[in-house]
């Protein structure tokens, strides 16, 4: 192994070591007072409510192509067969594309935020001023993001669920020719408890990703305004990446409790 391949396997683990640690970290000082509830409910609103307008925009289209392109490709191998749409749609949009989108546009809208707000502190010291203070820079920037993001992307993804369903129907009656009442039946006939929660429990482990890994990419900012730039590019990707990644591996272990 070269002196470069090496330095660079070395450092891939040495990152992952430290979202561990960091992880740890934010862990154990979610539980210990004082809470700061006041800045939780701000980072609710700012992760959850003001996401919901590009979340819910882009699932409600999202549900209009999964419905306009399954339905079609469906009546093309048999017709009539598009009655099936609700179902089809509704378990696709609550099993994988509403909890992994809903996750993808977090990471770029908040994931970048936190990671630039953090390094903000960063390089202008008053991360060493909250230590002088005796207050735990974790504790104060990391968990009320956190828990923020642990709770706000299942609730966005919920919205989403709906939102997506709804897309699909708009379709299925303006365009496919699908009575809404045939569209939720087929739906309820079809869809089980698992297929809805699934998405969910995937949804806390996307928003803990989130919050770790873009607090991470603050805190270890350097180099000024480049620095927190670069920063909040790293966030972003690399939430996306794990996600993405994660997903598949959530996807093959909830087959084992179905």
């Amino acid at each position: 192994m070269k002196a470069d391949e090496k330095s660079l396997f070395i450092l891939f683990f040495e990152e992952i070591g430290g979202h561990l640690i960091f992880l740890k970290d934010t862990l154990k000082w979610t539980f210990r007072p004082p809470f700061d509830y006041k800045n939780i409910l701000m980072q609710m609103v700012e992760i959850g409510y003001k996401s919901l307008p590009v979340t819910g925009i882009t699932l409600f289209f999202t549900g209009m192509v999964m419905a306009l392109q399954i339905g079609k490709a469906m009546d093309k191998l048999m017709s009539g067969s598009s009655i099936f749409i609700g179902s089809a749609v509704s378990i696709s949009m609550l099993r994988e594309l509403c909890p992994v989108l809903t996750a993808l546009l977090l990471a770029g809208r908040v994931g970048s935020a936190i990671a630039a707000e953090i390094g903000t502190m960063r390089v202008t010291e008053q991360i060493d001023a909250l230590v002088t203070l005796r207050a735990n820079p974790v504790q104060y920037l990391s968990v009320p993001r956190f828990l923020a993001c642990f709770i706000m992307t299942p609730a966005l993804t919920i919205v989403t669920d709906i939102v997506g369903i709804l897309g699909g129907a708009f379709v299925a009656f303006f365009v496919l020719g699908i009575t809404i009442d045939k569209y939720f039946e087929n739906i309820f006939n079809y869809l089980s408890l698992m297929d809805f929660l699934s998405g969910i429990m995937k949804s806390f482990f996307f928003g803990m990703e989130i919050a770790i890994i873009s607090s991470y990419q603050g805190f270890k900012t350097s180099g000024g305004a480049e620095g927190v730039g670069k920063s909040a590019i790293k966030a972003v990707v690399k939430s996306s990446m794990i996600i993405l990644v994660s997903d598949y591996f959530f996807t093959y272990l909830l087959q084992f409790i179905e």
